[in-house]
């Protein structure tokens, strides 16, 4: 048994592996710290002893990214959260990715985490958290449950931050492929001031197209949905021999790209975050896209990781 001084900055760890796919589920933030297939990493991860760098793999909820001053109002409501980026006078990503998850259910191939939010002064609604993290032939996937044990409405929102990469592949070389029509528009604190079609503009990635110079924080909407009601990113390597696609179900309207230029040493621009959202940054001030949590309700959303292009 650890000794709190051998105790990972990440808590526990369950390894889950099946068809080649391995990963690792960490008790602090419930979150997923590496994903490999046949040896191959796919998700930009960290090590067992390191603290999570730049949000990889974290769970963020009950809002994603950003919200002004961390101030909102529900209701009759008006609620001030702690501002978490205090550089930016931002609450940022949510209040479960430090909190220690526990563990629910775990087989070979799959782990079951939870945590239950207690209720607090920025946001006074309790909400039980499930996610599923399962590996198999079609690779990662994670199903996720919120689910209100109030009595009152909550307002909820919702994403991941999993970094992908190619192995050997610059960032600059890689052709994605985003299926999103607009892009907001964000000012200097990373908060959207508009949103605009990127039809004919240089955030057209519609269509595969190499990622370059292109420095990005931003997020996208109105999604290309498949069939399915879902959507998927891509990323490849120029000569189209490997890479890797990121998908979400119809719960999932957004996606933030972030190319990690903001990131420090050897893990900036190493990588791609590439994150569904069910909400845009700032949406418990906007509305837009925020989920309302009745009494009792539960919300479900599934996403996943598969190698190949």
């Amino acid at each position: 048994m650890d000794t709190p001084d051998q105790r990972p900055p990440s808590g526990a760890q369950w390894s889950i592996s099946a068809a080649g796919h391995e990963a690792v589920i960490v008790e602090v933030g419930g979150g997923v710290r590496t994903y490999r297939h046949d040896g191959t990493d796919h998700l930009d991860g960290y090590d067992a002893d390191e603290l999570c760098p730049g949000c990889a793999g974290q769970v963020l909820a009950p809002w994603p990214n950003r919200i002004r001053d961390g101030r909102y109002t529900f209701g009759e409501r008006s609620l001030q959260l702690t501002l978490s980026e205090p550089n930016r006078g931002v609450a940022i990503h949510g209040l479960v990715n430090w909190v220690p998850w526990r563990l629910v259910e775990q087989s070979s191939d799959a782990v079951t985490v939870g945590y239950d939010l207690p209720p607090q002064p920025g946001y006074p609604w309790p909400l039980r958290l499930r996610t599923r993290w399962s590996v198999g032939p079609d690779g990662l996937r994670a199903e996720h449950e919120a689910t209100n044990l109030g009595d009152e409405p909550a307002p909820f929102g919702f994403a991941v931050h999993p970094y992908l990469r190619v192995p050997g592949v610059a960032v600059d070389d890689l052709s994605m492929r985003l299926p999103a029509r607009k892009r907001l528009h964000v000012d200097g604190r990373l908060l959207p001031i508009g949103v605009t079609p990127v039809e004919g503009t240089e955030y057209d990635w519609t269509s595969p197209r190499r990622i370059g110079g292109a420095q990005l924080d931003l997020c996208f909407g109105d999604v290309v949905r498949d069939e399915d009601g879902g959507s998927v990113v891509s990323l490849a390597a120029p000569d189209g021999a490997a890479g890797v696609r990121i998908w979400a179900d119809r719960e999932f309207g957004w996606w933030q790209v972030f190319t990690g230029d903001a990131l420090p040493g050897e893990r900036r621009r190493r990588s791609v975050a590439v994150e569904p959202m069910t909400c845009p940054p700032d949406a418990f001030r906007s509305g837009r896209d925020v989920i309302t949590l009745k009494p009792g309700a539960t919300w479900r959303g599934v996403w996943g990781v598969r190698p190949g292009v």
